[in-house]
């Protein structure tokens, strides 16, 4: 017997991520020989809103053919995550592919949205608040990066799942992704499960082409980091001054996302001067891509087996269902 929830927004939980370590992580990256600013900073309210523009664009394969998948297989999708789940979903993002997880699932529990971006999250909240009257929808407002509480009593849900679609396990180094891993199959328990999007290696023009748009839709979003870094760090980056650059490495299996000085330039943020020479980049993002093989071998050092695999038809993409080697899950 489960107890009830009262449907629609619950109060957000806001564990009230803060601009003092958006201010050392970009000082201390700009400040590495290989300048680096970590992936989640792209994702204020203006570049969230320019992503989903990217996930609309013909040339971004990823969000069309995870969707496609999912309505291909939402019923084998369903009967493995089974009934009564809270879904806790990493990065609310548009909810357009939470809309469809949710409409398969049978009687979840709850749903609790976690996103850095306060107004992308709500906004999110909102939707799928509208979309599904008898669902309770928990945000939590935080950096889910680190852990995150569980706003949802244990009596009220079966199991729990973390939901995290897209690519966006790409965007860690293999040994972050690992631990990351791990910190989501803490977060769900014994009995949980884990539903994650992958992309999968392939012709790396293909990957150019969805990372170098020709709408620039991508490069705005890119370049809103040096944006939103003069706006909340009083910072006075020339956005013209800088190009966005998506690079394959092959040795790392991985597109890099780049914003390159176009002239030799010195900025200033905080309380220091940042010189760039002329072709030097700010490495924004990381996005790896993975065989099958080899993101079940990533996801057992994380302490988890692959259940069960969906992919399309072209192998562009899979979808990946997981949970505890050294638990047993039981819908009983």
């Amino acid at each position: 017997m489960f107890s009830t929830l009262a449907s629609g927004v619950h109060s957000l939980v806001d564990c009230n991520p803060t601009s003092d370590s958006f201010r050392a992580d970009v000082q201390e990256g700009l400040n590495r020989e290989d300048k680096h600013i970590p992936s989640k900073y792209l994702y204020d309210e203006r570049g969230s809103a320019l992503f989903d523009k990217i996930c609309e664009l013909d040339a971004y394969y990823p969000t069309r053919t995870e969707k496609q998948i999912m309505r291909t297989y939402e019923s084998e999708i369903a009967t493995a995550v089974g009934a009564h789940a809270a879904i806790l979903e990493y990065g609310s993002g548009s909810s357009e592919k939470t809309h469809l997880l949710l409409q398969a699932l049978e009687s979840p529990a709850a749903y609790v949205p976690i996103d850095i971006s306060k107004e992308h999250l709500m906004a999110a909240a909102e939707r799928i608040a509208d979309s599904f009257p008898n669902l309770p929808v928990m945000p939590v407002c935080a950096d889910y990066t680190a852990r995150v509480p569980m706003p949802v009593q244990k009596e009220a849900y079966r199991r729990a799942l973390a939901y995290y679609p897209g690519s966006t396990i790409g965007n860690f180094l293999p040994e972050r992704a690992v631990s990351f891993l791990a910190q989501m199959r803490a977060q769900v328990g014994e009995g949980g499960g884990i539903l994650i999007g992958v992309d999968l290696k392939k012709d790396p023009d293909r990957l150019r082409h969805a990372y170098n748009d020709p709408k620039g839709v991508t490069a705005a979003f890119n370049k809103n980091l040096l944006r939103r870094i003069n706006k909340e760090l009083g910072a006075d980056f020339n956005l013209d001054a800088f190009k966005h650059e998506a690079r394959w490495v092959s040795e790392e299996g991985r597109i890099e996302m780049h914003l390159v000085s176009t002239r030799a330039q010195a900025v200033r943020i905080v309380d220091e001067t940042i010189s760039f020479e002329e072709g030097e980049s700010i490495c924004t993002e990381y996005s790896h891509k993975y065989t099958i093989e080899g993101f079940t071998a990533l996801a057992r050092q994380a302490g988890l087996g692959i259940n069960a695999t969906w992919t399309d038809a072209d192998s562009l993409f899979s979808i990946h269902y997981a949970t505890p080697t050294n638990g047993v899950v039981s819908d009983s």
